[in-house]
């Protein structure tokens, strides 16, 4: 990384691209990462600094990351004193980030390193604010997650003001006034896919086809996958809740119906027997309605509470 800063001596030119780098259990792929990093830096027009935020990890990334600072000055690090999940992660980097543009990267390299130098120059040239990147296919991936996926950014982009591009990643790289603006929003429950949205500015988006993990394994689960959109859901849009007003109306007025024909049958032919199956279809009914909207509710609830306790999003156990 030294030979790209003496270019930028002799060139007159001193902008800093700050790499935000997100790790958690990722041994086998910092030091790939790294070398994939350096071999791109004679194309990257500017200094490159990478801050990498090891998110509670228990192998031996932490160690490798002080080797790094150690034998790299352009190599920070900040290591949490547990795991706050990525939204966290990325949160801290972009705060410790000191660069006129900053790139958030995932270390296994599904996001492409080359694309990088394209990426910076179209910021450079002040015609965006903002230059993301989208997977273009979802090849190798499990048709359950393929087939989620899609169907999540269906429903997001439909109930949200806030319109998410399909495949987006969180590989981007954005004006020192869009993370701050990212910045300023300091909300517990995070979800960045729709905050890099949200503050709006001019963004571009490049396609690439999918790539697999150069190695080691995912830390995402389907499930948390699931949670994760759920989130997302809840973060920027309230529509869930209309739509429990509206199943409430609809089984109130399901019920009214069935009272009456109920009352009804009963008058023309008193035989109570024949009533306990149409009794118990429609407590099912009502009951399960309630039991829905109440989960939706409270989901709503557990984010105004996890947000009214101001807890910060992260805590910092070392950090250089």
């Amino acid at each position: 990384m030294e030979v790209n800063r003496d270019k930028q001596s002799k060139s007159g030119r001193n902008s800093v691209l700050s790499i935000v780098v997100p790790v958690h259990n990722e041994q086998d792929t910092i030091q790939i990462f790294y070398n994939a990093i350096e071999n791109i830096l004679p194309d990257i027009d500017a200094i490159i600094h990478l801050h990498f935020v090891d998110d509670g990890s228990t192998d031996a990334t932490l160690q490798i990351l002080r080797k790094l600072s150690d034998v790299n000055e352009s190599v920070h690090y900040i290591s949490f004193s547990r795991n706050f999940g990525k939204e966290a992660a990325m949160y801290a980097g972009l705060q410790q980030s000191d660069g006129d543009y900053v790139a958030v990267m995932d270390v296994d390299l599904q996001d492409p390193p080359e694309l990088l130098p394209e990426m910076l120059r179209e910021v450079q040239s002040e015609c965006w604010d903002a230059v993301g990147t989208r997977r273009s296919d979802r090849y190798g991936e499990k048709k359950i997650r393929t087939w989620l996926s899609t169907l999540f950014y269906k429903w997001i982009n439909r109930f949200t003001q806030t319109q998410l591009v399909d495949g987006a990643r969180d590989f981007r790289v954005m004006t020192r006034q869009m993370v701050e603006a990212v910045l300023s929003l300091s909300e517990n429950q995070r979800f960045s896919k729709g905050i890099f949205t949200w503050v709006g500015f001019r963004i571009k988006y490049i396609s690439f086809q999918n790539r697999k993990r150069v190695a080691g394994k995912t830390s995402w689960s389907l499930w948390q996958l699931m949670k994760y959109a759920v989130e997302g859901m809840i973060s920027f849009s309230t529509v869930p809740l209309v739509i429990v007003a509206l199943l409430g109306f609809i089984s109130f007025f399901i019920a009214v119906i069935a009272a009456i024909f109920i009352v009804l049958r009963a008058l023309i032919d008193n035989k109570s027997a024949y009533g306990w199956p149409s009794m118990v279809t429609i407590m099912l009914f009502i009951s399960s309605i309630q039991l829905l909207s109440l989960g939706v509710i409270g989901r709503y609830v557990a984010a105004v509470f996890l947000e009214t306790k101001r807890r910060p999003i992260y805590i910092t156990r070392e950090e250089k």
